[in-house]
């Protein structure tokens, strides 16, 4: 109790004399600290950890004295307490659903104590870690009997017959346990004398009764068996747990009201699209669509043209004096191509630090991937892209960032990081770089996507669309070819995204694009210039919007504060 007093003490007067970044620094290291364990990440000892480490640190927070903190400060607090409550929603949806798929996982209990003694440095005994590996063996030979069982004609409602969904988010949670069970087995392998004679057997069965499992539940109940037309399998959050994230990321709308601003933002695209497209001598936008898509570079010609490209914004943007560009950042980037296996999931050009990967087709397509390759990234499409990817877009921003507020990385938002770049996008627009019907047609395509993430997205985890629905929208609404909408949705509805990550590309845009007219448009209080307003966002950090527009309009947000920024009303 002596060291939590003293230690707040010393948040206190650390806080007051150089601001809060020290301390963001500090819980930085101590939540990588506490995620170092030998546990299971879903065990209930580390979550009572998580649990535990979130109770210390909103104690921290609270313990320091408020009405010092100048302003950069008191946006530091609110971060921080934010991340806090978000880490707390993360926790409590964690719980909720390693709830529904507790029947796949009953048989892992002994398995957990195994890889748990590791982190609570007690070493193991030989003869009875044997008994818990073969008692882990029987808990999964009736579990697979539940699960035959469950799939039988006349099997009784309340069987053991989970989802797709469920039945993937239980194999993942059993890779990463066979994972620690591989470890915790290394550990004592050779050099414990005892233990492979009391263990070899048992641990061998082990891991052959879970890849057994893991196979039965991906290839039978999840229809994943590898191949093409495996069906895209999610996994929804549902609404509530949306409010929760879009608290974390400072948005005050509901999800039914972002689906209308995507909707309305998607109707003025599609007006704009059939200006575009009579002005292209075409009478319908599919008609448009098919025309610039048939504008492609002959195959090994799109790094060239990407270069060109790339080339071609970067006078635009100097010329126009819209963002202050370094000359190392401009120098600092390159080109590679996307293989025939990584365009199943990144069909168009994408930014991976410190250069843009382009995606065209490739000698080992089969005929028909080469041509959706080749229309998929034609040079309409391309002509916006590349600004997204490099300058101004992803490259300028990793550049600035990596040099500023560096602090702030445990804040990163998508709705920063990629609503900059769709923000731009707009900016481009409203500017005249895409100058020419094709190049609208390109422009308006790729603003038509951005509108339909938002769409597709929020309505698959409120239940509202299933994964061919999804496909079906991105085909017909937006003119994907079919192989990169199913790309694209096999990316949304994957693990490697959050659930909002596909809403923020439009709305985070939005954001910014409300921002730069509050605080560059005519009677504007702050009148700063578009330079000025793009360099001081790229020198904050990848902080929620809402943050940023404090910092810029240079608010003393009080201690009780909220986020209120309706930015689209």
């Amino acid at each position: 109790m002596r060291l939590i007093l003293i230690f707040s003490l010393l948040l206190t007067i650390v806080s007051n004399a150089v601001g809060l970044d020290q301390i963001i620094g500090e819980f930085e290291m101590d939540s990588r600290d506490v995620a170092i364990s030998p546990a299971v990440s879903w065990s209930a000892a580390r979550l009572e950890r998580e649990d535990r480490f979130l109770n210390d640190w909103e104690k921290h927070l609270e313990s320091i004295d408020y009405e010092p903190l100048d302003n950069v400060a008191r946006i530091d607090w609110h971060l921080l307490r934010n991340l806090l409550r978000e880490r707390r929603n993360d926790l409590f949806l964690q719980r909720s659903q390693l709830q529904e798929i507790h029947p796949l996982l009953a048989f892992s209990e002994p398995l957990l104590e195994l890889a748990r003694g590791l982190g609570d440095r007690q070493l193991a005994d030989s003869a009875e870690s044997a008994s818990a590996l073969t008692q882990a063996s029987v808990g999964l030979k009736e579990l697979r009997k539940q699960l035959d069982a469950g799939r039988a004609k006349d099997a009784p409602a309340d069987s053991l017959r989970p989802t797709p969904g469920l039945a993937l988010r239980a194999v993942a949670a059993i890779d990463e346990l066979r994972d620690k069970i591989d470890g915790w087995y290394k550990f004592y392998d050779g050099f414990q004398p005892d233990f492979r004679w009391w263990n070899e057997q048992p641990y061998r069965k082990l891991l052959s009764d879970l890849d057994a499992l893991t196979s039965f539940l991906k290839k039978d109940i999840a229809a994943q068996k590898g191949e093409p037309d495996d069906p895209l399998v999610g996994d929804p959050i549902g609404a509530a747990s949306l409010r929760s994230s879009l608290d974390a990321q400072m948005i005050p709308y509901s999800t039914e009201e972002l689906i209308a601003i995507a909707e309305k933002e998607f109707a003025w695209c599609e007006a704009e699209m059939k200006k575009a497209a009579t002005d292209l001598g075409c009478q319908t936008t599919a008609e448009a669509l098919e025309k610039v898509k048939s504008h492609h570079i002959p195959a090994g010609g799109q790094a060239a043209q990407t270069l060109e490209i790339a080339s071609k914004a970067i006078r635009f943007l100097k010329e126009r004096d819209l963002v202050t560009i370094p000359p190392l950042a401009e120098e600092s980037w390159g080109i590679s191509m996307l293989s025939p296996q990584a365009q199943k999931s990144l069909p168009y050009a994408v930014y991976g630090q410190p250069r843009i990967m382009v995606a065209y087709a490739h000698e080992a397509m089969d005929h028909v991937d080469k041509l959706e390759a080749m229309r998929g990234n034609a040079y309409a499409f391309l002509h916006i892209v590349t600004p997204h990817e490099l300058i101004p877009g992803h490259h300028l921003q990793a550049f600035m960032g990596r040099r500023h507020s560096g602090y702030r990385s445990p804040f990163r938002t998508p709705f920063l990081i990629e609503g900059w770049a769709l923000h731009w996008e707009m900016l481009l627009w409203d500017q005249g770089y895409t100058a020419t019907p094709e190049e609208k047609v390109g422009a308006l395509f790729w603003r038509m996507h951005r509108c339909a993430r938002v769409i597709v997205s929020l309505k698959f985890h409120l239940g509202q669309m299933n994964t061919s629905e999804m496909i079906d929208f991105l085909v017909e609404k937006v003119g994907h070819e079919r192989s990169a909408a199913t790309a694209e949705v096999r990316r949304y509805v994957g693990p490697a995204y959050g659930p909002l990550y596909q809403a923020a590309y439009m709305i985070g845009g939005l954001q910014l694009h409300a921002l730069q007219k509050e605080l560059t448009g005519p009677g504007s209080k702050e009148a700063i210039t578009l330079r000025q307003f793009h360099d001081r966002i790229l020198t904050q950090g990848p902080i929620p919007i809402q943050m940023i527009r404090a910092a810029l309009k240079n608010e003393s947000l009080p201690k009780s504060w909220k986020p209120d920024w309706r930015f689209a009303d």
